[in-house]
């Protein structure tokens, strides 16, 4: 009954060798009426693997957190969007769905909390890509309700109200419901 289920992302396998073998598992899978089966990309190469699997939806990934960028992707935010607005571009003009993932939303493990601002500043920047839909992620674990909230509401007015917004969040103290 599940909508949407991610079951693999096109990235290199070089740098992420738990994903190799992406287009192999999309090939195998029973694939059902009204089910969204998206994978991450980071570029053009995954791009077209995704295309040549027959999504029509894919991911992207970006960090409100400097350091993360730097280390988990090796290039700034800036550098970012320069990576992925082409990859947007090709996949929408291609009539593929895009979202967007942003990590570090509240925490980082290399800079600590993150200000609101700075996740809203990524969400805007995305929207004005012509992203519909937002994973707001909390990679590391550490949000709360009182974490949590503010940086949504933020993001909610930077974005606006036709921007869908998803969460991955963790049962951080015990706290999740």
């Amino acid at each position: 009954g599940l909508p949407v289920i991610e079951a693999g992302a096109f990235v290199s396998p070089k740098w992420v060798p738990q994903m190799a073998g992406s287009a192999e598992v999309f090939a195998g899978i029973n694939r059902h009426d009204g089910v969204d089966y998206p994978a991450l990309v980071p570029n053009r190469q995954g791009l077209q693997a995704a295309q040549e699997a027959g999504l029509n939806t894919i991911a992207i990934f970006l960090s409100a957190s400097e350091t993360f960028s730097e280390r988990n992707i090796n290039c700034s935010i800036e550098q970012s969007y320069t990576r992925v607005e082409p990859v947007v571009t090709a996949a929408q003009e291609a009539g593929i769905k895009v979202r967007a993932y942003i990590s570090c939303v509240i925490g980082c493990p290399y800079e600590g909390a993150i200000p609101t601002k700075a996740v809203a500043a990524v969400a805007e920047r995305l929207v004005r890509m012509g992203i519909k839909e937002l994973s707001l992620g909390d990679t590391i674990g550490v949000g709360t309700p009182g974490t949590v909230r503010p940086m949504l509401k933020t993001v909610r007015a930077a974005v606006g109200s036709d921007i869908t917004l998803a969460g991955h969040y963790h049962d951080t103290y015990g706290q999740a419901l």
